[in-house]
């Protein structure tokens, strides 16, 4: 509850949406941060986990985290996601 007595919801996530124009130009939705980034790497958390963006003369051309949208440029060699890892069954955890 808010100062003033509201309920707060919690903020659904955002739809991830990829949109790529020649290997050239990257849009995007669903991003929550971008967590580095350089000419040859941009790292990012998406609404469905980390995106690794590899490529040559990267730079983002804009960049709204509120609406979660970001778009980048270069030469994009690699889009790679990092998988959370899964906890393993309890099955597993007893007998290996």
């Amino acid at each position: 509850m808010t100062a003033l007595g509201k309920e707060e919801t919690a903020k659904p996530a955002a739809a991830h949406v990829l949109h790529m124009e020649n290997r050239e130009k990257l849009t995007l939705a669903g991003v929550e941060d971008v967590s580095g980034f350089d000419e040859n790497l941009v790292l990012l958390e998406t609404s469905l986990g980390a995106l690794h963006v590899r490529g040559e003369q990267l730079h983002i051309e804009r960049i709204d985290l509120d609406l979660g949208q970001l778009e980048l440029r270069g030469r994009i060699r690699e889009l790679s996601y990092d998988e959370p890892a899964r906890a393993a069954s309890l099955w597993t955890r007893l007998f290996g």
